[in-house]
């Protein structure tokens, strides 16, 4: 967003620098047939003021914070936005208990859906809902079923879409569930 202002504030200055000597230019010119209205002030405090006349000068190196954070290249930071660890005890279903890492951006990792897993995240975070609830803790006193659905239990910590993420999952009453389901295949499906 910020390389956005900065490019934003740049482009209007060099449009303006090459407007305003060309028409300096054609009010002045030999072939003009009269007098052409010029975007000089011609009284006031700016009257004194002219336009240099001649090359803009480049632009400076954006700082780091506005291109990805290190100086990395876009696509580089990009790539690191998302790494994910991911514990899982208690399921019951073979294979899906363990330690994973999740990296999306390209996919790697030891996930062992990890596409899946990429996707639904990419896929939660096109939304701003998506993107504030789904890690969030289910807040205190929210009124939950008591439907217990088992033993299961996640952590999941690490970085996504470049927000730090430590939470954790459990299947213990209806909210639980619920936001266990969402996170499904980034958790196991175990229902």
């Amino acid at each position: 967003m910020l390389r956005r202002l900065a490019l934003t504030a740049v482009v209007p200055l060099a449009v303006l620098a090459a407007a305003v000597p060309a028409s300096t230019a054609t009010a002045s010119g030999a072939a003009s047939s009269g007098p052409v209205p010029s975007a000089a002030p011609t009284s006031g405090p700016f009257a004194a003021a002219r336009p240099a006349l001649g090359p803009l000068p480049m632009p400076l190196p954006l700082p780091g914070f506005l291109d990805g954070g290190e100086g990395t290249e876009a696509g580089e930071a990009a790539e690191a936005r998302t790494r994910l660890t991911v514990s899982v005890e208690n399921t019951g279903v073979p294979g899906a208990d363990g330690t994973f890492e999740l990296e999306c951006g390209p996919t790697g990792g030891t996930h062992p859906e990890g596409q899946a897993a990429c996707d639904r995240l990419a896929e939660a975070g096109a939304t701003r809902a998506g993107r504030q609830e789904l890690f969030r803790e289910t807040p205190e006193g929210t009124m939950c079923t008591m439907i217990h659905g088992g033993d299961a239990f996640a952590r999941i910590v690490g970085t996504w879409e470049g927000r730090a993420v430590d939470t954790t999952a459990s299947r213990r009453d209806g909210c639980e569930i619920a936001r266990w389901n969402s996170l499904v295949p980034v958790l196991p499906d175990v229902r």
